[in-house]
């Protein structure tokens, strides 16, 4: 069936309906009517399958038919991806998603190429929430992770302080970079238990500079390496995804 999104703002499974974009969607492109059962979430773990009713103005009514709840992911994983080129971070934003990230923070590093004044940030921003609106629609994904605005190293460190991380990891072409399992093992030795919630950083071309890196480390980042072949941007933050997904998800 077909998947829609609801906001949170907007949801009520006693009234259930699509509303703006999503209704747009279902009518026009999909040309679905009265009678056919689609899907709704909210991103905060909420789904309906339920019944087109009709048209109401803007509106698709539905009636609900079940109503379920997806449990939160076992980890909290925050990416916070330096911005590549072109349209690498869209690419990225769809995989993390589909991966089971819960947040996205877009870094502007001393080494990113795309300039952005505010209200390119802001535009942005907005493009790639509605990826990972999309790539959750699309994975059957209830948690809907939030991108942030982009933001420099240091701001985004004094935000970042204000959450608590049982792991912070950075990835690193530096000699006394650590492997990834390696210090899986190592927290897992000395808490007993697993991480319950890690950022991991991932660098732009050319990777994050020695100030940057050492700025990671200030704030408790411990340098990762991705092996011994040099990864593209992409590659290496669904690499690093991908092996805490594995671990820590599962």
């Amino acid at each position: 069936m077909h998947r829609f999104y609801v906001s949170p703002e907007n949801w009520d499974p006693r009234v259930p309906a699509l509303q703006g974009s999503e209704a747009h969607h279902a009518r026009q492109v999909l040309r679905m009517k009265a009678g056919e059962r689609l899907v709704v979430f909210d991103g905060h773990g909420r789904e309906l399958t339920a019944e087109i009713v009709g048209p109401d103005g803007d509106e698709i009514r539905l009636r609900k038919l079940h109503e379920g709840e997806t449990p939160p992911l076992r980890c909290r994983i925050v990416l916070g991806q330096a911005i590549p080129k072109g349209k690498n971070m869209e690419l990225i934003v769809q995989k993390a998603v589909e991966i089971g990230a819960a947040e996205i923070a877009p870094i502007i590093s001393d080494r990113t190429v795309v300039q952005l004044d505010s209200e390119s940030t802001a535009q942005k921003q907005s493009k790639w929430q509605k990826i990972a609106i999309e790539a959750a629609k699309q994975c059957g994904q209830n948690w809907l992770p939030r991108v942030h605005a982009p933001k420099k190293l240091p701001e985004f460190f004094s935000s970042a302080s204000e959450q608590s991380f049982d792991l912070r990891l950075i990835g690193s072409l530096q000699p006394d970079a650590r492997h990834l399992k390696k210090i899986l093992e190592t927290h897992s030795s000395e808490t007993g238990d697993r991480p319950r919630s890690v950022l991991m950083l991932v660098g732009p071309e050319g990777d994050f500079t020695p100030a940057e890196l050492a700025l990671a480390r200030h704030h408790g980042c411990q340098p990762i390496t991705l092996g011994p072949i040099i990864l593209r941007v992409e590659t290496a933050a669904i690499y690093c995804l991908s092996i805490l997904s594995y671990e820590l998800l599962i």
